[in-house]
């Protein structure tokens, strides 16, 4: 089934989202019968549609990214994801182009983060959250800021038939390129 020296057998896939909503991956999901189809082509590895969180094993074929890089995990997803995969493919208009998101570049991080924890009265103890566990803010970019991208689907989010085409593309071997009529924004 794949080109290019690669095996008949099926090919391995990994999704993952960064920063964001998840309205990319409920894209993918709203396929329907037709990500049936794709499953009989594909292994996935790592993908909240089998709600496996951990990153992928390398030896990926496909990788696809959504949401934009905003903080230091979606950065470390962003490189491993890259390191693993052949193909990384940066999915919806947030890994494109950053996004709506990238809004808040636009504003004093420290100054947002003390009105949210320390002048708001919802705010149990009136201090802003620091600790190692917790992923340090960065300024949000697309994927393509951080890691090199392979393909590109944008859209907000992409439409099912658009990430359908994308991916059978890929398992053919083939480069994709995004048709107008198959993009959507909402």
């Amino acid at each position: 089934m794949i080109k290019n020296g690669l095996s008949t057998a099926q090919v391995t896939v990994a999704t993952d989202w960064l920063a964001d909503c998840a309205g990319c991956h409920m894209s993918l999901l709203d396929m329907d019968e037709k990500l049936v189809q794709l499953l009989e082509l594909v292994k996935i590895t790592s993908s909240p549609i089998t709600d496996l969180k951990q990153p992928p094993a390398s030896g990926v074929v496909v990788g696809i990214l959504s949401g934009a890089v905003n903080n230091t995990t979606n950065l470390e997803v962003a490189r491993q994801m890259r390191e693993r995969c052949q193909v990384l493919v940066a999915l919806g208009d947030c890994a494109v182009l950053g996004g709506i998101v990238t809004l808040r570049n636009f504003f004093d991080l420290e100054e947002a983060l003390k009105r949210a924890y320390v002048d708001t009265e919802s705010t149990v103890d009136g201090f802003i959250p620091r600790s190692e566990e917790l992923s340090r803010p960065l300024p949000v970019r697309p994927v393509d800021q951080v890691v090199r991208v392979d393909a590109y689907l944008p859209g907000c989010p992409p439409s099912p038939e658009a990430i359908y085409r994308l991916i059978g593309e890929l398992l053919i071997g083939r480069r994709p390129v995004a048709q107008g009529e198959n993009l959507k924004y909402d």
